[in-house]
């Protein structure tokens, strides 16, 4: 079959689901909302199949998914740096082939046409509370749902990785927070939870593939359960952490003991960047390693990050795990896992979108912990096991495009 063709028989299985879908990225200009948009345009125009993407596969292709050609993309961020400008880089780098970025040239423009100015916690267009800069945002996405004649909107947070919030009672209690939130003289909420908050108000699905705090501050999750609201995260699971979940159940099954697993991330680009900040590292550091000690039960599991600014895009992740096996043996295992990080994310974030859109549908509402295969540090799941999360997610796309009417 042609990609053309493919990409027509994906379309009419997506029956319900050909109402148009908005994803709205947070962080809408950067490398990995910039390669998703892109490739959707790829997909969509039967340019690129869709490889890399989890819902082109059964059961999923058939389960009334929104079509890539649904998709609608917009989002906020606070740089001025174009999508298509971004995208450019991203073919200087040899990332993108030159003749992909050409055919999805107009698309590029078309969406960065709908990114509107976001949150920014040290200044910008904001009224005088984060209940007001709130409020504006939704407002954004609203006029993005109704301009386009939207069925929903998911967003997805791609922004920069945030140092781990310093705990509030107001995160905890959602009237407390609605209180605090209305008051000129306070920000109770990171810049990640005032986009989280602002997708409530809107009533749009809502992803974390970043690990800042978002959605995850408890006030902010009983608000969106109650308002009907599905969310998913936290913390795209993409590469080494993937590998992880597959490598280690494989070591458990067969009994042998995890000594340590050591690793180290070498990246550059704006995430090398992000990630020399050493507060803004504990967050990631934190999502990273809390999957692989529960899945191997060993708290030796040290983990380093470093900026290499040269490589750009390109992560480099390098592991070596020491294991004790009969008699008291050791076996010793080392990979190095080297890819453009924004191509390993982009296929996932077009998978949430697809998936969240599903949920949302089927009037699921509040956390999705069958989603947790996305995710190094899923939100309401305890398992971490990739091949345990993969059936998980399949038996779920199941039941929820069975509650969605034909």
């Amino acid at each position: 079959m042609s990609i053309r063709g493919a990409m027509m028989h994906e379309a009419t299985a997506s029956h319900h689901a050909a109402e148009r879908t908005g994803i709205w990225f947070v962080g809408a200009r950067g490398s990995v909302a910039s390669t998703a948009t892109l490739g959707l345009a790829a997909i969509a125009d039967g340019q690129s199949p869709p490889t890399g993407c989890v819902t082109a596969r059964e059961p999923f292709a058939s389960a009334g998914l929104p079509g890539f050609a649904d998709l609608v993309v917009g989002g906020h961020d606070i740089s001025s740096v174009t999508m298509t400008k971004r995208a450019e880089c991203l073919v200087e780098t040899g990332m993108v082939p030159p003749l992909l970025f050409a055919a999805a040239h107009d698309a590029l423009e078309r969406a960065d046409a709908e990114v509107r100015p976001g949150y920014d916690p040290h200044g910008g267009p904001d009224g005088t509370s984060q209940q007001a800069a709130a409020e504006r945002l939704a407002a954004d996405i609203t006029s993005f749902r109704e301009r386009h004649a939207l069925a929903r909107v998911v967003m997805v947070d791609l922004s920069s990785t945030e140092a781990p919030v310093v705990p509030a009672p107001e995160h905890d209690d959602p009237e407390a927070l609605l209180v605090a939130l209305a008051d000129p003289a306070r920000a109770v909420l990171p810049a990640s939870s005032v986009s989280a908050y602002a997708a409530i108000l809107a009533g749009a699905s809502y992803a974390a593939f970043t690990p800042s705090a978002g959605m995850s501050l408890p006030a902010l999750a009983r608000l969106a359960r109650e308002r009907g609201v599905p969310v998913a995260g936290q913390d795209g699971k993409t590469g080494q952490t993937w590998l992880r979940t597959v490598l280690a159940p494989a070591f458990a099954a067969r009994n042998l003991k995890v000594l340590s697993w050591s690793g180290t991330n070498l990246l550059g680009g704006g995430d090398g960047a992000t990630l020399a900040d050493p507060d803004a590292v504990r967050s990631k550091l934190a999502t990273k390693s809390r999957g692989l000690t529960a899945l191997t039960g060993s708290d030796t599991t040290p983990l380093h990050i470093d900026n290499v600014p040269d490589l750009g895009d390109i992560k480099v992740a390098w592991d070596h795990v020491h294991v004790e096996g009969f008699l008291g043996s050791r076996l010793t295992l080392q990979t190095t896992w080297s890819a453009h990080d924004s191509m390993l994310a982009a296929p996932l974030v077009l998978d949430l979108a697809r998936l969240l859109a599903l949920a949302h549908a089927a009037g699921i509402s509040g956390a999705v912990p069958e989603l947790g295969f996305f995710f190094k540090d899923p939100w309401h799941s305890d398992v971490h096991d990739a091949a345990d999360q993969h059936r998980a997610l399949e038996e779920w796309v199941r039941s929820a495009s069975a509650q969605v009417e034909p």
